[in-house]
């Protein structure tokens, strides 16, 4: 006895895939996050998936112990960040279209990798941050930049790779949404995300 499909339910199960498609598509989708591992290779974005809970670190005269969602390595959401949502350490800066150090990017990671060297247990993801100028993926690769050129430099300084990782938010998460040169300036930074 040959096959035969009724035609009802062949239409309803095509009525189904296709609102499965359409429903999939559509709304803003964010850009991937670049992330790296202490070794250079991407990788994905790991969340805090097997990670202990999280301890406040102690405070010092330059340091202060993160609150809430930022003690646990979270990314800060954007926007202006209060004094309980700040890390313990401090953001750095950049100059437009530049992933390179400056005199004061540098004596600050002196200053960071002092911290973490009497800290072993915190971990750090270096985010690399840019203005809100040039494409999605322009943004992504200079914040990548800017995030490996931090983490590198803390390594030589003596800071262990593995307690490392650098990843990129190009222009998603501006610190200060304004526009023009003081808030794009803000906003050309690197931040460390703290956990243990």
């Amino acid at each position: 006895m040959p096959l035969r499909f009724d035609r009802r339910l062949t239409g309803l199960a095509l009525v189904a895939f296709c609102l499965a498609v359409v429903g999939g598509c559509g709304g803003k989708k964010r850009p991937p996050v670049l992330a790296t591992t202490p070794g250079g290779e991407r990788a994905g974005d790991e969340g805090s998936a097997g990670r202990g809970p999280a301890r406040p670190l102690e405070e010092a005269p330059d340091l202060r112990a993160m609150k809430g969602e930022g003690a646990e390595g979270r990314d800060i959401a954007g926007g202006a960040a209060g004094p309980e949502e700040a890390s313990p350490l401090a953001d750095i800066h950049f100059e437009l279209d530049s992933a390179a150090l400056t005199d004061a990017s540098r004596a600050t990671l002196e200053k960071h990798a002092l911290w973490l060297q009497g800290h072993r247990e915190a971990k750090v993801t270096v985010e690399g941050h840019c203005d809100e100028r040039g494409t999605v993926e322009y943004n992504l690769a200079l914040g990548e930049q800017r995030a490996r050129a931090t983490r590198d430099y803390l390594v030589s300084l003596g800071v262990a790779a593995g307690r490392l990782r650098a990843v990129s938010f190009g222009k998603e998460r501006p610190l200060d949404t304004g526009t023009g040169e003081a808030a794009w300036a803000k906003n050309r930074r690197a931040h460390f995300a703290v956990s243990r």
